[in-house]
């Protein structure tokens, strides 16, 4: 490795020091983790400006003194990747990238190698800095499969649809309303959201029947009776963002027996929602 080299490999750790511009990037993000799941792609590929397909050329270890926050066991790289693609992103971006990450030392105090190794990164431009690029994440370097880029270009291709869902922030407001017949009724749970745009969900009882519902990211009706299938944005939206329990002064149904209804029907949603599983950042 010429001095050349590990200069400038310290003199962009030192430049995000000095800066403060960065936060710390300290985890092991060699590698796709056979446990990643549709959260962990979501998480990265809604909160990344750029998702890069690139090929590892050169890795430059960094002097752990310039390396705040660093955790033991690990060590921080100075990475130039050759780009393959741009799977999403704006900024327009040369032949080559240049970034940190954080990767584990191995017994002997090794870190893997990933000179030739194809990666995926989720990623924002550095202002200024042309041909660098921050992570967003500890886990933001992936390694490259066919499979792994089917489904971030899966998920990418949600994120920008015109009607793609938007970010669900709470639950405004609930209320359970009885029918006519005994056993009839209806709950809207209108939801938050970021941008301020409508949301809700719909749980509808029949008699003799077990409920039924549907959710909605626009103005219209509910599709009641067709819920958001697993691992598609519109669950995640829902599974991954809705609170376990809700605020006492969002319940508005009007009597108690309306209101414990209203209760009972948000938590079926949730248990048919399931569980939003995330491996990455977790330990595993």
């Amino acid at each position: 490795m010429s001095s050349k080299l590990r200069v400038l490999a310290n003199g962009f750790a030192g430049i995000l020091l000095a800066s403060q511009a960065f936060p710390v990037l300290a985890q092991d993000s060699a590698a796709v983790s056979t446990g990643v799941t549709y959260a962990d792609v979501a998480d990265l590929a809604d909160s990344s400006g750029l998702v890069i397909h690139a090929q590892v050329r050169k890795m430059i270890r960094v002097a752990d003194e310039r390396a705040p926050g660093l955790k033991p066991g690990m060590a921080r790289f100075y990475v130039q990747a050759d780009t393959k693609a741009l799977l999403t992103g704006s900024t327009p971006l040369g032949e080559s990238v240049a970034y940190l990450v954080d990767l584990p030392l191995d017994a002997r105090g090794k870190a893997p190698s990933l000179k030739k190794q194809d990666v995926l990164l989720f990623a924002r431009a550095v202002k200024g800095r042309p041909g660098e690029i921050q992570l967003v994440s500890p886990e933001a370097q992936q390694l490259w499969t066919p499979e792994a880029d089917a489904e971030v270009r899966r998920v990418l291709q949600a994120l920008v649809a015109p009607d793609a869902p938007a970010k669900v922030t709470g639950v405004r407001e609930i209320l359970y309303v009885p029918g006519t017949l005994a056993g009839q009724g209806e709950t809207q749970i209108f939801l938050s959201t970021k941008d301020g745009s409508a949301a809700s969900i719909t749980v509808r009882h029949e008699p003799g029947q077990p409920p039924v519902w549907g959710a909605s990211f626009s103005e219209l009706i509910a599709d009641v009776g067709n819920p958001p299938r697993r691992d598609t944005l519109e669950w995640y939206r829902l599974a991954c963002f809705l609170p376990n329990t809700l605020s006492p002064k969002s319940n508005v149904s009007e009597s108690f027996a309306a209101r414990r209804q209203a209760e009972s029907d948000y938590r079926m949603v949730l248990g048919e929602l399931g569980v939003c599983r995330r491996t990455l950042g977790q330990g595993n």
